[in-house]
Formats: structure tokens, sequence, C-alpha cells
């Protein structure tokens, strides 16, 4: 009788932050007291969460402790943001290089933070909320140096990379797994109201600086190149670049937020002046 392979399980997220706070607060003792204040002293994810929520929102105004009491109701009302932001994590884990652990998105990476703290303000929209939602989009534009309207709807398992000077409309719609790097603009094209903001689709890689202006869709799966403007719709799959925007490739990667691959085809390159 064949021999089974056993494949080791891997730790869960919350187990794997938690043993990642341990061995940074040994290795940094002068932090030690932040990190177990802000993750080894929950017993959940969500806890942590809302901690890490509060004491970067709470100000003069709206303290932390009443923070953290808006953002433990939205995740008991609704565990799917909770779930959500889990998924954000391990997006950030699988796609960028540079972390060393999950502690680095968690405690230091406004991306992240900005994204957690507007599911919050999401929540606080649907609940016809609206000036405490506008509280919490003013602090995180304030803080993060992102502006996202809490109208606008987001998927899970999406990567705000870097993360400063992202705008995202109040009609826009963002998919599942998209990654987005800094100065993106997902924005309307004139003082016209109603649904004026893209679509955009499940996997999309949104580059740095791209915009991405009016109610249009960016199919899944799509590609948008960095310091692109786009002004029609993108179809799944392919790839757009330019002032403004031109198709340079169809098919493109297969999974292009997921690689977080920038380049363009050759084909783009080759041309004669």
């Amino acid at each position: 009788m064949a021999k089974l392979e056993v494949v080791p399980q891997q730790p869960d997220l919350w187990a794997q932050l938690r043993a990642a706070a341990q061995d940074a607060a040994r290795e940094e003792p002068r932090l030690a007291s932040q990190l177990n204040a802000v993750v080894l002293a929950h017993d959940d994810f969500a806890g942590a969460l809302s901690f890490q929520i509060a004491r970067k929102l709470g100000d003069a105004e709206l303290g932390a402790m009443t923070v953290r009491e808006v953002a433990l109701s939205a995740f008991t009302a609704d565990p799917g943001i909770v779930a959500a932001a889990e998924a954000d994590l391990k997006a950030v884990q699988e796609r960028d290089p540079a972390i060393r652990s999950l502690l680095q998105p968690f405690m230091y990476f406004k991306g992240f933070q900005a994204l957690q703290a507007w599911r919050v303000a999401h929540w606080l929209w649907t609940q016809d909320r609206d000036t405490l939602a506008f509280h919490f989009q003013s602090r995180i534009s304030e803080l993060f140096q992102l502006d996202i309207h809490p109208a606008a709807r987001i998927g899970s398992g999406v990567f705000l990379d870097h993360g400063t000077g992202i705008v995202i409309g109040e009609t826009a719609v963002i998919g599942d797994e998209v990654s987005m790097l800094h100065a993106v603009t997902l924005g309307g094209t004139g003082a016209e109201r109603g649904d004026r903001h893209p679509k955009i689709g499940r996997g999309v890689l949104l580059g740095a600086g791209a915009k991405v202006l009016g109610n249009i869709t960016v199919g899944d799966y799509a590609k948008v190149a960095s310091g692109s403007v786009v002004l029609k719709p993108v179809p799944a799959g392919c790839t757009v670049a330019g002032v403004p925007a031109r198709l340079v490739n169809c098919p493109t990667d297969a999974t292009p937020a997921r690689t977080m691959d920038h380049t363009l085809s050759d084909i783009v390159y080759d041309f004669v002046i």
C-alpha cells in the first residue's frame, strides 16, 4: 500500500500574526509594550484589528475607545468585514515581496490600514449613519493620504500597495483580488451626479498613477499600465497603456493582480522612430 504523503498544515492567519508579534517583541524590546497592546493582548483577529483602527483614527473629537466600539459593532453585525480584512492581509502576504511577516502590513502599511478603516466607514454608510461615515473618511484621508468615499464598494483580497494618493469615488465598484498602486484615481469625468465612476473587475492590476475616469468597466484580470488615462471600457484579460490608454496586449497575464507584473508586451517596445 502506498504511503500517504503528510502535508504540514499552515498556521492560520491569527496564529501567524501573533507569532510574528512575539518574535518582534523579543527582538525589539522598546516596542514590546506597543506590540502587546495592539496584537498580543487580544483573543482574536477582530479584537486586534478594532484596536488598531481605534488607535489610528481616534482623536480629540472622537476618542479611540468610541472608534473601537464602532468598529466592533460593525464586525459583530457583519462578520464578512473581518473575513475581507483577513483576505486583504493574505493578499499583501502573497503579493508584496518587501514584507517579512504579517506584522508589517498589520502594524505599519497604510494601504492595508486605510482599507480596513474604510470597511467600517462603508458599514456605517449602509446603516444610514452618513455623518460618522464621512468623519471616518476624513480621518483616513488626513492620516493615510487616501480618499475613499464610504459609499464605494470594494471586494476582498484587495491590495493597496503604498497607498499614497489613491482616490476612489462614490459610485466606484472594485472586485475581489484587485491590486492597486499609489496615486490611482477611480474618478468621474465632470460634475454630473448619479452612477459616474469606474467598475473594476476581479483580479485587475492598476499600475501606479493610473487614472480610470467615468462610468466604464475594466474587465476581469485586465491590466492598466502605470500612468495611463483610461476613458473607455477595457476588455477582460487585456492590457491598456498610454494617454489616452489604448489596447496593447490581449490576452495579458492570466492573473496580473497576483503576479504584480507591470511590464508590457514586447510588441509595445518594437517601434521605429
